[in-house]
């Protein structure tokens, strides 16, 4: 289906890839992942001929067509919605445009060539074309209302919708997709996760969801050391697979016999998983064609994130009385009612990101309320990680000055002592002398979390505490925060990140709260809860 032969990228003296070798067949889901830096999106724009590589070819089997997720919410601002919908369809649209031009400059001399273009708009399925794209566009919750509504006057996140449909129209052979789940809902990523898993076509992602990545994948494509190899499987296999290899490879006296009967239980125990998962499906039977050679360490860095707690916390956390916030005339939320347990882990959950924001910045009394209030007990200490964080790199500082604002004692403050704590944070030698106002997205996020560690706390309080993050990052946040002794409320995007941290839910809306103690899918998928929500929204 699709072939990459001896690619090579090179910028400058850095060697991106290195004579990579690669198929991607039909029928199957390649989650493309690396650490950051790696050349993830490049990959994708190289096989998208967006950008021209070093060396080498990117060869599609011919009549086949490819379809790639824009990422320039800007370029169909003079387009319908409908439209840029068709324009998803490069043939089909043309053929379509030509076909209105002529109708409309009707003559004898070109009655011949409209029956040619009205040929091949048949066989192209094109009569349904329109009832197709609006069928799209109601599935990702794009009301009809809006389906000729200038992208121009589409509200941003509703824009990245119909980007998606665009990618999705007409059934591509090939299909090419980064970050698709950026700013969709648990519901409208619930619905993509659903069409990728049952497409019959090649699938090419780029994607930090590693719930995600499980419910689509087939097989894992990783990019290490300028190469490209891929893993049968989805993300958490590959990562589990890999952790076992890494902990064989030290285990240096392990005989070989011993490895492979546990590399093999690992396959049989992982298979029994996937099979009862309700993200499994029967068309690709990806865990059945595993093999021991599949399963090898890999060179990637997890950061060491660890929150200790410098004292425990009585019952008494946080009690919160009918708590009232508007902006701008806009009610966000009120009548909110909070009663939090000792070892509570709370998703903070609500359809308006504003909402939430709000709610963290009134706790940590960065915001006035309209109205109730917020009582803390007098055991807990709090530490907050804001979707926002430029206000804490503003002072031109060294990583280790800056993060020796939040040391207790004279040990912490000593040199030795904060370079090794930004080691386990991937901050080592030189790179710990890196001034604070030059760090990507990701490194101030790993700042902050070193700051919360440092802080020691028996509360944290996270708003979408995975953006920016790599995979390696999440995983390893994800990780500590499922060991924390302590007490939680977080807001987050990442599906996994709900599900295995949170053990209850506190949904924010404009007429209240709904607070329930259970699971993240299981508040997902309940009726009762679906139809009090609407009534909440509404």
């Amino acid at each position: 289906m699709l072939t990459v032969s001896n690619l090579s990228v090179q910028f400058g003296k850095r060697i991106l890839f290195d004579e990579v070798n690669a198929t991607f067949t039909q029928g199957n889901c390649y989650g493309i992942i690396g650490a950051n830096g790696a050349g993830k999106s490049t990959f994708l724009k190289i096989i998208a001929g967006e950008i021209d590589p070093t060396a080498g070819h990117i060869i599609l089997e011919p009549g086949k067509r490819m379809s790639v997720l824009n990422q320039n919410h800007n370029k169909f601002d003079e387009y319908t919605v409908l439209e840029t919908i068709l324009m998803g369809n490069k043939v089909l649209y043309d053929v379509k445009k030509e076909m209105d031009e002529l109708y409309l400059n009707y003559t004898d001399e070109n009655a011949d060539r409209i029956g040619e273009l009205q040929v091949q708009f048949e066989e192209m399925n094109g009569w349904n074309a329109d009832s197709d794209a609006a069928a799209m566009l109601s599935n990702l919750g794009i009301a009809e209302e809006h389906h000729y509504t200038l992208m121009g006057d589409m509200d941003g996140k509703l824009k990245v919708r119909v980007l998606l449909a665009q990618a999705l129209f007409g059934n591509p052979d090939v299909l090419i997709m980064d970050e698709p789940t950026n700013d969709l809902d648990f519901e409208t990523i619930g619905w993509l996760e659903h069409f990728l898993a049952n497409y019959e076509n090649t699938v090419l992602v780029v994607s930090h969801d590693r719930h995600f990545l499980d419910a689509v994948c087939t097989h894992i494509s990783d990019i290490d050391f300028g190469k490209i190899n891929h893993f049968s499987g989805n993300y958490t296999f590959w990562y589990e697979s890999s952790q076992l290899a890494a902990k064989q490879r030290a285990q240096q006296n392990k005989k070989a016999e011993e490895k492979k009967a546990e590399l093999e239980e690992f396959i049989r125990r992982f298979s029994a998983n996937v099979a009862k998962s309700k993200q499994a499906t029967s068309r690709k039977k990806m865990i059945e064609k595993l093999n021991i050679g599949d399963i090898k360490p890999s060179s990637r860095r997890y950061p060491a994130i660890i929150f200790d707690t410098e004292r425990e916390a009585g019952d008494q956390i946080l009690n919160v009385q009918n708590l009232k916030y508007t902006l701008e005339g806009e009610v966000l939320f009120e009548n909110v009612d909070l009663n939090m347990n000792k070892g509570d882990k709370i998703v903070v959950f609500s359809k308006d990101s504003r909402a939430s924001t709000a709610f963290y910045e009134i706790l940590n009394n960065n915001l006035q309320a309209d109205a109730g209030t917020v009582d803390w007990g007098i055991t807990t200490t709090q530490s907050y990680l804001p979707v926002e964080n430029h206000d804490f790199f503003k002072e031109d500082l060294t990583l280790v000055d800056w993060l020796r604002q939040w040391a207790k004692t004279e040990e912490e403050r000593d040199e030795v002592y904060v370079r090794g704590f930004l080691g386990k944070m991937i901050f080592s030698g030189e790179e710990a002398l890196k001034k604070g106002t030059v760090l990507s997205g990701g490194e101030k996020v790993r700042c902050m979390l070193s700051r919360m560690m440092m802080m020691r706390a028996n509360v944290l309080m996270l708003d979408e505490p995975t953006n920016h993050l790599d995979l390696e990052s999440i995983t390893a946040f994800n990780n500590s925060l499922k060991n924390f002794k302590g007490s939680v409320l977080f807001t987050t995007h990442d599906h996994e990140f709900a599900q295995t941290v949170g053990n209850r839910i506190l949904e924010i809306t404009p007429k209240g709260v709904i607070d329930r103690y259970m699971t993240f899918d299981d508040y997902l998928d309940d009726p009762k809860i679906k139809e009090l929500r609407e009534q909440m929204y509404s």
